[in-house]
């Protein structure tokens, strides 16, 4: 009766599997026997890359490939691109065209063309002759047009508009700020495309090496059946409170981002299920749109995997692996809480009635579910001793012996499986909802943790590379899918054990499809960023970006982190999140560490780059061009426009994140210790809590305006305390220049003594002033001190001048924008000393007794209400 009752303007499942197809795999599929041959190429492609990624790549593949590998990878995709993606709307699903066929395999051989003719362009010098600048301006040409075909037209027109300013950027009629040499066809197309500046550059060597592996990985996890079994798992434990479908759906949507790089794929396979679900119990549609945009959307920030960022963050930040997610988390997590908490708030405002007719309160489950998570971070953590035992047992033979354990704890676990029916997904249009029971359903997937705890084993305890850690998950994939199925016949005495089999094998092909396709565009996305990138390094235009962006700002901080806040937001409502964060982070990350620099406020490069991502992926929210919005819609029914303004307001906090994590990196847990770690983690929670019920404007009851502005200054205060404190007892203090000797000698170890330098620049022959900090360590002279920063520094009367510093000085590329030959002086304007100051946690004293009279006056609003409903029996549905 209800599964009739289809809301109007909703698509029906094909059409909602074509949406993801034509935005994320392709939406062609050929039937007979090229619709096979386009699978051989996509099983091909997987095996080639895992093959690369495994520890016997070196004795497999001959070196040649090896150090080709990121032409092979690009080869791929642009052949499967024009194959899987038609060129227009119009343009036939069922076969290819002929032109497809011939640009798919000229696009391949030009992707090649660097390993073809190897030889000949390393005898040149990596210089292009007259036939190599053609074949590559050909291949930008195809590169392009793959582009537009999966990934829309605005990252090929944004790659076009960089290429021409390459070509054209000496022309008149380029602005005079803007304007630089320009470069021949032959100098350009040596640097796009026949060396390693351009499309072959670091974003396309990390899609190589490291993300798709990711990408195959959730891929094959979903086919096993994971995606299913967490959802489950979600409505379970939440489905019966108030607004349960959508808090399920934030918890469900975090959980498949783990796994997940698409935030339109993340919508449609759980939205499916949850919004009709959010609907039934008294969501709008646009309401129950955008609860699940956010949390899909948001899925992109949650570490490991954050829609591959966190990859190239390790290649563009120049840290490990382990730091950039432990960095990414603390943020992600808080704004998991906050959308939990928006949602229960839109419940509770409305009165919205419950699912089901179990009775089970919030505190007891939100405790549950912190209980999983900390006992399955412990044995993610504890899997070492065990692991170090046996290594150091049996030195010889313990890969062999831990390769067993962990199949015979499969085998367990699998047996605890087949006691109960597995998992099959719910109709949410049915008439009567039953939700999973958790103690029920939790035995049949327990055995999918165990490539999650191998990933983060690898990654987080023996730190090895992305690609190495990934390799062995999506190895323990493989043994888990071509057995999960036979073994489960076996334990229940089926007798189906060979047909169990090849429904292994062929779930195990179609993950290995899924996971090929699913890179098409991420490929092609950072391909095409590299002539972005490329474009930055040839042209400098990096350089004049930073001017122009302070000439615009007028050198506020402020208002230059709005300025390249929008500047993400606007591009990337055309490109992929991927490739926007390539190009914003290329384009505006050196720009906000230096105007920090010159403002006094020294931005860690980490803190920028996932500023950037963060407004970045805000784009797949924001009218009028927000793709997880319209996918969204498409599901409800509901309007796309309005599902992503209110999507857009419920991830507030995901906008103002970015602006506390660059001015309070303990956020972002950058130098902070376990215990200072877990008080940031608990006093962040609540200060998102309180902004969250700030802008809601509903609290323990609805807030009044200053109630509301009440809350968003006591999470302000929360967020920021070293601001309150700073202002009480400013933390460093004036000395003149002359005297930075004896300032490094006063300082003690752990404090900061921080060098305004003021000097011409060497472009514009304008003042400038950048900030250097001096990190004390130890106990020493202040003269080892300065000779330590490698500093030649010239005292004459009250001015500290400055020479050129030593190539050995850690300031040199700091400096480098300094003229240290002009006519006036380079000098060290003033020294700040560290100074006195108390601890700027007490400033969560007051804030938090302001919090408790804001909880007095709406509780007193609360229990004046409450008589009135004494003698009338309230309804839990």
């Amino acid at each position: 009766m209800m599964a009739d009752a289809q809301v109007k303007g909703a698509l029906s499942e094909e059409e909602l599997q074509d949406l993801v197809a034509s935005s994320d795999t392709g939406s062609r599929s050929p039937k007979g026997a090229v619709g096979t041959f386009l699978a051989v190429v996509a099983i091909i492609w997987a095996a080639f890359q895992i093959i690369l990624a495994s520890p016997a790549s070196n004795y497999i593949l001959p070196g040649d490939l090896i150090n080709n590998s990121r032409q092979i990878h690009l080869a791929f995709a642009l052949f499967l691109a024009f194959m899987a993606y038609p060129a227009l709307k119009s343009s036939p699903r069922h076969y290819i065209p002929a032109l497809d066929w011939a640009m798919a395999s000229i696009g391949a051989f030009i992707a090649l063309y660097g390993f073809v003719f190897y030889q000949k362009i390393v005898d040149a010098g990596g210089l292009a002759d007259d036939v190599d600048k053609w074949v590559a301006l050909a291949g930008l040409i195809l590169l392009f047009e793959a582009a537009r075909r999966a990934l829309g037209p605005a990252m090929a027109i944004i790659a076009t508009i960089f290429l021409f300013y390459v070509f054209f950027g000496s022309s008149e009629w380029i602005p005079d700020v803007i304007r630089w040499k320009g470069a021949s066809l032959k100098k350009a197309m040596s640097h796009m495309w026949i060396t390693s500046e351009g499309v072959f550059g670091i974003a396309l060597g990390v899609s190589t090496k490291f993300v798709f592996l990711f990408v195959l990985f959730g891929a094959l996890l979903d086919k096993a059946g994971a995606g299913n079994y967490f959802i489950k798992m979600a409505f379970g434990a939440l489905g019966h409170l108030k607004g349960g479908p959508a808090k399920a759906a934030v918890v469900g949507s975090a959980a498949t981002g783990l796994i997940s790089g698409s935030s339109i794929a993340n919508v449609v396979t759980t939205g499916t299920f949850t919004i009709p679900l959010m609907k039934r119990v008294g969501f709008s549609s646009e309401k129950a749109g955008a609860v699940e945009v956010a949390s899909s959307v948001n899925g992109q920030i949650m570490p490991p995997v954050m829609g591959a960022a966190a990859f190239l963050m390790v290649e563009y930040v120049g840290i490990s692996y382990l730091e950039v997610i432990t960095h990414a988390f603390l943020p992600a997590a808080i704004s998991y809480i906050a959308l939990v908490y928006i949602v229960h708030l839109e419940a509770v405002k409305t009165n919205m009635p419950t699912i089901g007719n179990r009775v089970v309160s919030m505190g007891r489950t939100i405790g549950g579910m912190a209980a999983f998570f900390i006992g399955f971070a412990a044995l993610c953590y504890g899997v070492k001793f065990p692991v170090n035992w046996v290594v150091s047992a049996l030195p010889e033979s313990s890969g062999v012996v831990l390769t067993a354990m962990v199949g015979v704890a499969y085998v367990i676990l699998l047996w605890v499986a087949s006691k109960v029916p597995d998992l099959e997904p719910d109709d949410p249009n049915a008439e009567t909802v039953e939700l999973p029971v958790v103690g029920e359903i939790y035995k049949a997937g327990l055995y999918y943790l165990l490539p999650i705890i191998v990933l983060v084993y690898f990654l987080m305890i023996e730190q090895k590379s992305p690609g190495l850690s990934a390799f062995w998950a999506t190895a323990l994939l493989f043994f888990i899918l071509l057995t999960q199925r036979p073994l489960k016949a076996m334990f229940r005495g089926s007798g189906e054990f060979v047909r169990s089999f090849k429904d292994g094998v062929a779930d195990l092909i179609d993950g290995l499809i899924d996971g090929s396709r699913n890179m098409i565009g991420i490929g092609l996305a950072t391909a095409t960023a590299g002539v972005i990138v490329g474009t930055v390094t040839l042209t400098g235009v990096g350089q004049v970006m930073a001017d122009l962006v302070e000439f615009l700002s007028g050198g506020n901080l402020i208002l230059m982190l709005v300025m390249v806040g929008l500047l993400s937001l606007i591009l990337g409502m055309g490109l992929p999140t991927t490739a926007n964060y390539i190009v914003v982070s290329s384009l505006m990350a050196g720009v906000v560490v230096e105007l920090g620099a010159q403002s006094g406020l020294i931005v860690p490069l980490i803190a920028v780059h996932l500023f950037v991502f963060y407004f970045g992926i805000m784009a797949d929210v924001t009218p009028p061009v927000g793709l997880a919005s319209f996918a969204a819609a498409a599901v409800s029914g509901g309007d796309a426009i309005k599902t992503g303004f209110v999507a857009f307001f419920y991830s507030l906090r995901t906008i103002a994140l970015p602006f506390v994590f660059i001015f309070n990196t303990d956020l972002l847990l950058i130098d902070v210790g376990f215990a200072q770690g877990v008080l940031v983690f608990v006093i962040a929670s609540i200060a998102i809590l309180i902004f969250t019920a700030g802008t809601m404007g509903w609290f323990i009851t609805k807030s009044r305006f200053y109630e509301s502005i009440a809350l968003i200054l006591i999470s302000f205060a929360l967020f920021r305390p070293d601001f309150v404190m700073d202002h009480i007892q400013p933390p460093f203090k004036a000395v003149p220049a002359v005297q930075v000797t004896s300032a490094l000698d006063d300082a003690k170890s752990g404090d900061e003594v921080r060098l305004i330098v003021s000097g011409p620049d060497f472009d514009t022959g304008e003042i400038k002033e950048t900030t250097l900090v001096v990190s004390i360590d130890g106990d020493k002279s202040g003269a080892d001190r300065l000779s330590e920063t490698g500093l030649a520094l010239i005292a004459e009367g009250d001015v500290m001048k400055m020479d050129e510093p030593g190539f050995s000085s850690p300031y040199v590329k700091t400096l480098e924008s300094f003229d240290f030959y002009g006519d006036k002086p380079v000098e060290i304007k003033t020294v700040q000393a560290s100074a006195s100051q108390l601890p700027k946690e007490l400033v969560f004293i007051p804030a938090l007794l302001l919090l408790f009279g804001v909880v007095l006056l709406q509780r007193r609003r609360v229990e004046k209400v409450a008589p009135v409903s004494t003698d009338k029996k309230e309804v839990a549905a």
